[in-house]
């Protein structure tokens, strides 16, 4: 054989159509003149569809494997006819070109970019919800052409190398016959509109520099590194494009005396050795303010009290949570020489009760004497 088309395509003998294609769709990609200006391209293109258009179809693929020719009646290859294969070349083409006679390439203006922000709230802005006001710098429409581009409105006009419609038909000649494809419109880059005069202040980009105070609401409840989307907040887009969002990413700084669980919030409370013995009623600090709590006689260190409803809003609900206060006996210190003799009576009186854990071992001597 003059040529092996099996190797061409780089497929062997008993490949079935299917493995055709995939190999032909893979080369043609790789060596289309329209994207690849490599020397030799464009000839190993020709090759790889003279390939494909013979063993595609079944009558030319016998006569070649029997006699080393698409013909058997002569020893060379006689050409191929658009059509005659035994898939549709024109759905690899329209994949690499944007359509088959008609697909539709056209850009356009571009919408404006999205813009990040993180923002740091305190905890209290979660319990009660509130409202921030940033500034940040962005392209905003440009506030002589209003995005137009133009220096004045008779400046812009239909692009005469497509007509408005962004597009234009390009004609490609390949071995199976002319194909007739859009591609963008190199004049207008797909607007479908040309300024004759670009505006003086934006240069025709339709955008200007600018920073701007923008007022963020914050959610009561929301967590630390949940992202807000501000629609339309984000630069403005090309030429009237539709302009980008705002992404606003919430970190809540760490609190001063509440550790914060989920929706819960916690909170240590120092209390006296006479209010952990005798019980009593204390003052303790709320986010917003302070309540009372009621402390039961004989209260240990690291009793964890809960108080309803006076923890963090749940984000988007009407439920509360609540908050935790453990409490934490104040031992005094530089007792007076009166206050030491009280104490000592005190705890005289008390014998074994002052020292449980004498008690509890001397319980364990004598379970096992």
């Amino acid at each position: 054989m003059a040529k092996d088309y099996y190797e061409t395509l780089g497929i062997n003998k008993s490949a079935s159509k299917d493995e055709i294609k995939k190999a032909y769709k893979k080369l043609a990609k790789k060596y289309h003149p329209d994207l690849n200006s490599d020397t030799g391209a464009t000839e190993k293109f020709k090759e790889i569809n003279e390939a494909a258009s013979v063993l595609t179809d079944e009558t030319k693929r016998s006569n070649y494997d029997q006699f080393g020719s698409a013909d058997s009646r002569s020893n060379g290859f006689n050409g191929f006819q658009g059509g005659q294969g035994g898939f549709d070349f024109g759905d690899i083409f329209g994949e690499m070109f944007g359509g088959f006679g008609g697909g539709n390439r056209r850009r356009g203006p571009r919408r404006g970019q999205d813009l990040s922000y993180e923002m740091e709230v305190e905890l209290e802005d979660i319990v009660n919800g509130g409202e921030r006001e940033i500034v940040i710098p962005r392209l905003e429409t440009c506030s002589k052409c209003k995005g137009s581009g133009a220096e004045k409105s008779s400046d812009v006009e239909i692009c005469k190398k497509c007509g408005g419609a962004g597009t234009i038909n390009v004609v490609r000649r390949t071995p199976f016959g002319a194909f007739q494809t859009q591609s963008t419109c190199d004049a207008c880059q797909g607007r479908g509109k040309t300024i004759k005069h670009y505006c003086s202040m934006c240069d025709g980009s339709g955008r200007t520099e600018n920073h701007r105070k923008i007022k963020i609401e914050i959610p009561k409840g929301i967590n630390s590194g949940v992202t807000l989307r501000m629609s339309g907040q984000g630069e403005a887009g090309e030429r009237e494009a539709p302009p980008g969002d705002l992404l606003i990413t919430i970190y809540i700084k760490k609190h001063k005396i509440f550790d914060r669980e989920e929706n819960d919030l916690y909170i240590e409370i120092p209390i006296s050795f006479i209010d952990a013995t005798l019980g009593g009623e204390i003052k303790v600090p709320t986010i917003n303010s302070e309540a009372k709590l009621k402390i039961p006689p004989g209260t240990q260190s690291n009793t964890l009290f809960k108080m309803k409803n006076l923890g963090v809003p749940y984000f988007r609900s009407s439920r509360i949570g609540d908050q935790y206060v453990k409490t934490v006996v104040y031992t005094p210190k530089n007792l007076g020489k009166k206050q030491k003799e009280l104490l000592e009576k005190f705890a005289n009186s008390m014998k074994e009760k002052m020292n449980p854990e004498k008690g509890f071992f001397d319980k364990i001597k004598e379970k096992f004497s």
